[in-house]
């Protein structure tokens, strides 16, 4: 396997953790959001989005972290990162989304370019902006890990639910966010710290980190 990928990306990241938690080795593929790297023409020959990850496995080529984090579920299910019952997934899911299409997007590196240069946005109107959007979503987020939770998002291990928290509570400290009001999620992040997948997929443990 290939991951594209950046080592600052929260949906890298996210699949990082995924890979990392089912003992799945890779080969990176890094490319630098900032200087443009994943707009190259090889790149976009692989991924038309032009955004990362992508997922190279065999002659296919996957794209968009929430079907690359299931492609993985349905083809190397263990350990599982959702639960066995359907009711329970779809409330795994439910958090997932909340942070991949509710809360992630508004903040990430295409969109604060955006209110860079075209909105004249200092770092200050950046950070408020990102905070807009974080804050109520941690808010539903902390609410579901106090009714589901245990020592993890939903129940006593992980699944998908903290491979997309873990991400973006980073990404709300990079905004310089006080992240005091949401104790039950820096419970789940603590828990996460002392474990070695997680450990191992985070940003500053990457290759290409500077």
């Amino acid at each position: 396997m290939i991951l594209h990928g950046y080592w600052r990306s929260g949906a890298s990241y996210r699949v990082r953790i995924a890979l990392a938690l089912k003992g799945i080795g890779y080969d990176l593929a890094a490319h630098d959001l900032r200087t443009g790297e994943q707009k190259a023409p090889d790149y976009l020959a692989l991924n038309p989005q032009g955004m990362v990850p992508a997922l190279q496995t065999g002659d296919r080529v996957l794209i968009q972290s929430p079907a690359i984090l299931e492609w993985l579920e349905e083809t190397h299910p263990s350990p599982p990162l959702l639960p066995s019952a359907a009711d329970d997934r779809a409330a795994v899911r439910a958090m997932c989304a909340l942070i991949g299409c509710d809360i992630h997007p508004l903040n990430n590196l295409r969109v604060l370019k955006a209110l860079r240069a075209d909105f004249a946005a200092d770092q200050a109107a950046v950070n408020a902006w990102a905070a807009a959007w974080i804050a109520p979503g941690f808010d539903a987020l902390q609410a579901l890990v106090d009714r589901h939770g245990a020592d993890w998002c939903f129940g006593d291990a992980p699944t998908l639910a903290d491979c997309y928290l873990i991400p973006q509570l980073y990404s709300a400290r990079r905004f310089d966010m006080d992240l005091s009001p949401w104790p039950h999620l820096l419970a789940v992040e603590a828990r996460a710290q002392a474990h070695p997948a997680f450990e191992a997929a985070h940003p500053d443990r990457q290759p290409d980190a500077d």
